[in-house]
């Protein structure tokens, strides 16, 4: 018959064993957000290795071991406090939850074995050493502490023991999709590439495009080497004619990559800007990558290049024919946006292109970063012979991308403008630039501001700022990490203090807003930062 202490000493363990896999799970998620690269993921634990959250389970180690109270009541203690910070983490809404893939399962389950093996060992040790202070239910309750402690470096050590299995597979699946595009040599491949507005462009030449082809684009985020290739071997068919690919990048190398696999012939760069500075360290390095795409096309591909911004006018193109486009620095493109009017609805405007090309366009979309997206698909479509109507008809019927200055009114006669997914400088200011032109009531914005802008982090958030704190009435502010850059930005304006709010959170800014809005505002959400900021 099994005993009370036995009974009581398996409830404590298993509580904290549950509690050390819920840690395993958050440390692999927030892996999965960082692109399972160690880089990036030990960039982000840097900040984040020794939070509040760890430190209270060090305080229950030092609890546990200490001579204030007696054994049981230490691990009661404990056990309480770990079952609600489980039940915490188990409720927390993530913005982006874990996706529990073939890796993520992979990596699971090596850091459980690596767990009990710490564990076991740990045990094992602890015994031989014939302990004279401690109870053997102090010691096995101490170690799964630690291990959930430092379930960061476990979660690591299981990355880098899978390396070779995860670049054995990548092998496998990289060599079947080249296999399946090498089986379809007549189908046009367009690659798209940018600091910003690739997505977009990728949405409106999809829909153009749709009225005459069947056409494949990459879904979502699949803008990595192995989103591209689940996209081929999972979703591509014989029959499709047109496949279009986003290509991202977080460092030199990344859009030659995507490049070497899918070979397109048409190339379009919609923006060189200063995203993700962390890592390309200069602006001249977003250049040479997003560039990439254009240097890998053939003799008698296409480039297009968005002339309205200064690293794109200014890289020359020899190797192929190129078009470029633009809606705010027309000189020297050749398809440009003219008579640009906003309306509640969305935008009319001119499509003006070489040989006294003119087309007369209305569009649910607003902003002027989605006209210029615009003229990119309206150029190629009429390359690949598309004509002037079905492209007008195509246009008139595309719908705003979800979180990308997506319009939409509410049921008490509130605007909002959801541009959730942008984060850059350029785009920022569009979008504010766009509420400004709102009339008839209260303009407010909700930002927690830009991110991965290097040593340019500051300043482009308080000149972002700046752009706010001029043309919006009131401003809130959310979470911590950009707050001085942008609190600084905007009250150098002249700001009303009073109409700038401080928020902790998402939640608490729309509580906030609850009590402000009236019939007629307009809302503005500019970005929203990933669960790897605060």
């Amino acid at each position: 018959m099994i005993s009370t202490t036995a009974i009581f000493s398996i409830i404590i363990l298993a509580i904290c064993g549950v509690y050390m896999l819920v840690n395993f799970k958050y440390d692999i998620q927030m892996l999965q957000q960082n692109s399972y690269r160690t880089d990036r993921y030990w960039r982000w634990l840097n900040g984040n290795k020794m939070t509040a959250w760890r430190l209270v389970d060090v305080a229950l180690l030092l609890l546990l071991f200490s001579t204030l109270l007696n054994p049981v009541l230490s691990a009661i203690i404990a056990a309480v406090v770990l079952i609600i910070k489980t039940v915490m983490l188990l409720r927390r809404k993530y913005k982006k939850p874990l996706v529990f893939t073939n890796r993520v399962k992979r990596i699971y389950s090596v850091t459980a074995v690596l767990a009990l093996a710490i564990y076991a060992a740990a045990i094992v040790l602890a015994y031989s050493a014939d302990m004279k202070l401690y109870t053997g239910g102090q010691v096995s309750l101490g170690v799964l502490l630690v291990v959930s402690i430092f379930s960061y470096a476990i979660v690591t050590l299981a990355l880098w023991i899978l390396a070779p299995v995860e670049k054995a597979i990548n092998k496998r699946y990289y060599n079947d999709a080249a296999r399946i595009l090498a089986s379809m040599p007549d189908m046009k491949i367009i690659g798209i590439t940018g600091s910003y507005g690739k997505t977009s462009t990728k949405h409106y030449l999809y829909r153009i495009l749709s009225e005459q082809f069947d056409v494949l684009m990459t879904p979502g985020s699949y803008n990595t080497p192995m989103g591209v290739i689940r996209t081929v071997r999972e979703m591509m068919k014989p029959y499709n004619e047109i496949f279009i690919c986003e290509m991202g990048a977080k460092q030199v190398g990344d859009i030659k990559e995507i490049c070497d696999l899918v070979h397109p012939s048409i190339g379009i760069v919609t923006a060189v800007g200063p995203m993700h500075l962390e890592s390309f360290k200069t602006i001249e390095n977003v250049q040479a990558t997003k560039f990439e795409l254009v240097d890998a096309l053939p003799a008698d591909g296409l480039a297009l290049v968005n002339n309205d911004f200064e690293y794109c006018a200014n890289r020359e193109v020899t190797n192929v024919p190129v078009i470029r486009y633009a809606v705010s620095s027309p000189d020297g493109a050749q398809f440009t946006a003219k008579d640009i009017k906003y309306s509640h609805s969305g935008t009319t405007f001119t499509v003006e292109g070489p040989d006294g090309f003119s087309l007369e366009l209305t569009t649910k979309l607003v902003g002027e970063c989605n006209i210029s997206n615009l003229l990119a698909a309206v150029a190629v479509a009429l390359h690949l012979g598309m004509k002037p109507e079905s492209i007008k008809y195509a246009v008139a019927q595309i719908e705003q991308v979800e979180h990308r200055l997506n319009m939409k009114r509410t049921a008490g006669g509130v605007t909002i403008i959801d541009d959730a997914f942008n984060s850059n400088p350029t785009g920022s200011r569009m979008a504010v630039d766009v509420i400004s032109q709102f009339t008839g009531g209260k303009r407010i914005i909700v930002t927690p501001g830009m991110i991965e802008l290097g040593d340019k982090q500051f300043d482009l958030n308080r000149q972002l700022g700046e752009h706010i704190g001029k043309n919006v009435d009131i401003a809130i502010v959310v979470g911590e990490y950009n707050r001085k850059a942008l609190t600084e930005g905007i009250l150098s304006t002249g700001f009303d203090e009073s109409k700038l709010i401080e928020a902790d959170s998402f939640q608490e800014a729309q509580r906030h807003l609850a009590a402000i809005l009236t019939a007629g505002d307009v809302v503005l959400y500019e970005n929203d930062l990933p669960d790897t900021f605060k």
